[in-house]
């Protein structure tokens, strides 16, 4: 671990549940900041924008700001600006993330059958809430057989809250794929481009860097796939079952986020 000089961090979960910290997430965050560690929290959150994130999450005592936090939409924005400038895309999603979408041209998906202009290039999905009904579903539907591009900022199935696990739009993302006979480009986690992306941020490489999450395969797994070492912790979405079907074996598994400045003490690199 000596190498170690850059910590990524997922926020749902493993510092917060519901927005609220985790026992000793506060002060775990604070000591390996001091330690001199470079920190990035990297989130597929999509209902809130960096800014709101970084209020909330300030409000609560972790020493953060809004350009400490990578979101998928941010990462997403980025990817469309590269990929399919100009595009028009469909937005499905539970939340107002318009901010973090800069410089992507949503339409008025329930209005492109009546306005040929306004038919989307590509059907962008986030996170899954009340908006995901059939009628919904169904439009996107219809602009994939019709040739959009299918793009989703992450395929998390579920996420943790103070209630219990909700359903998250992978559940539906992986039903639009089947029906449509398309694959979705993902932009948030797993995908590698993700970790590339946070890495740059922080100016390190991938084997100079840790991410700490709870979905094993998502956070861990892809983040070691990357070359970056993987710390799982056993809070929020974690199940000793996923972990026994996992593809792969995370180099570390610790009880919560509040045991990490343990594993990193002693390989701070100022």
């Amino acid at each position: 671990m000596e190498s170690v000089r850059a910590v990524l961090v997922d926020i749902d979960g493993v510092l917060t549940v519901s927005w609220r910290p985790r026992p000793g997430a506060v002060e775990a965050l604070r000591e390996i900041r001091d330690a001199g560690f470079a920190v990035l929290l990297v989130t597929n959150t999509t209902s809130r924008t960096r800014a709101s994130i970084a209020g909330t999450l300030a409000e609560a005592g972790f020493p953060v700001s809004a350009e400490d936090i990578l979101t998928a939409p941010a990462a997403t924005a980025a990817h469309l600006a590269e990929h399919w400038p100009g595009a028009r895309c469909a937005l499905l999603n539970s939340g107002d993330i318009t901010e973090d979408l800069d410089g992507v041209t949503v339409v008025d998906a329930a209005d492109s059958s009546t306005v040929p202009d306004a038919a989307p290039d590509v059907v962008l999905i986030g996170g899954a809430g009340p908006e995901f009904g059939y009628a919904a579903l169904d439009r996107a539907f219809g602009h994939l057989q019709r040739g959009a591009r299918l793009v989703a900022m992450h395929r998390n199935l579920y996420w943790r809250t103070a209630e219990g696990l909700r359903l998250d739009s992978g559940a539906f993302l992986a039903g639009l794929e089947q029906a449509a006979r398309v694959e979705a480009e993902i932009t948030g986690k797993p995908a590698r481009a993700f970790f590339e992306a946070a890495l740059a941020r922080l100016g390190a490489g991938a084997g100079e860097a840790l991410m700490v999450g709870d979905d094993v395969e998502s956070d861990v797994l892809a983040a070691q796939r990357a070359g970056i070492t993987g710390v799982l912790v056993r809070t929020g979405k974690f199940q000793p079952e996923d972990l026994r079907a996992a593809d792969g074996t995370p180099d570390h598994v610790i009880d919560s986020f509040a045991d990490l400045p343990g594993l990193l003490r002693g390989s701070a690199r100022r």
